[in-house]
């Protein structure tokens, strides 16, 4: 994702679907699996997290961002 020293880390509020979410909490017990007390021994908002940022790195965001075409839901003419 570039340099640590070129991000900054921004909180934000976003809409995802209920059956994404449960998708990725089934998919991190299913990997992780659970532990000797019988815990799942992940953190699924840290995942999400983790999702999120890795896609947006992937997926081109920056040049997403750089098309002004991306921002005509700005329009309230």
């Amino acid at each position: 994702m570039g340099n640590e020293g070129d991000t900054v880390r921004v909180n934000v509020t976003i809409d995802i679907e209920g059956e994404v979410l449960q998708t990725i909490v089934r998919t991190a017990k299913e990997i992780v699996g659970r532990n000797e007390k019988g815990h799942y021994r992940i953190d699924t908002a840290d995942l999400l997290e983790d999702l999120i940022t890795r896609f947006v790195a992937e997926k081109g965001f920056r040049d997403y961002v750089a098309d002004s075409g991306n921002y005509g839901f700005l329009d309230q003419s």
